[in-house]
């Protein structure tokens, strides 16, 4: 009854093929938002000094108020130059938002291994299903809550990085002195990150049914051995 017979059969119906991709998406989250690096570069100009470059480097969590502009010469522009950081900290969406993915990972990973070499036990104990459906419920949720979190704090991280960083440097509005945004880093991976979350939004919200179809909620008797989605495992 619990030993393990590998069956890939299960990959050929929705409830397993579901489960991969699930597990290929939450992947491409934290590869797509947990491994982000970006330099926003300003032009500084003060007193004799003339154009020179100061940058900011940011990395996920993005806790952008822990980075600060270098200096634009050894002197700070004859000491008119002071310590200026970016704004905000996003690392509560950030760390949530890949966090929740690892976690859908490993749990993927742990579900596509009870489909594949363990799908007797899921077909005979009906509790097994009913604790994957109402994951896949609160997953749903979970995916909803944290790409729309994630979503709102990449706004903020684009406008707390872009060209209006500026108006707000307060060393740029000395007398004499001059700032010009020249560049970000793309944010085109992060942007990616929120199209997976919404992606897997819509896998785990569609595979709830076929989940359910496996529960004691869906099958019409909990005599039928046939109710459920796969047949049941035969010598066993």
């Amino acid at each position: 009854m619990n030993d393990f017979h590998l069956d890939f059969s299960p990959l050929k119906e929705p409830l397993g093929f579901i489960k991969l991709l699930e597990w290929l998406f939450s992947v491409c989250v934290f590869a797509t938002c947990g491994r982000y690096g970006g330099v926003t570069t300003v032009l500084v100009s003060c007193g004799e000094h003339v154009n020179r470059t100061v940058t900011a480097a940011f990395a996920y969590p993005f806790r952008l108020n822990e980075v600060k502009f270098t200096s634009p010469d050894p002197t700070q522009c004859g000491g008119t130059w002071t310590d200026f950081y970016l704004v905000g900290n996003f690392s509560m969406a950030a760390q949530f938002f890949v966090t929740w993915a690892v976690l859908i990972f490993l749990y993927s990973l742990a579900a596509l291994v009870l489909y594949l070499g363990y799908m007797h036990l899921y077909q005979n104990l009906s509790t097994i299903p009913m604790i994957d459906y109402i994951f896949t419920l609160c997953a749903t949720f979970l995916w909803l809550v944290s790409t729309a979190a994630w979503a709102k704090a990449l706004v903020d991280i684009k406008v707390s990085t872009g060209s209006l960083i500026v108006d707000e440097m307060s060393p740029c509005k000395l007398p004499g002195s001059s700032c010009i945004f020249v560049s970000v880093t793309s944010m085109r991976s992060l942007n990616l990150s929120v199209v997976f979350g919404l992606i897997n939004i819509f896998l785990w919200g569609g595979n709830a049914w076929f989940v359910y179809k496996e529960t004691s909620l869906h099958k019409p008797s909990g005599n039928s051995p046939n109710s459920g989605l796969y047949p049941p495992a035969s010598g066993i």
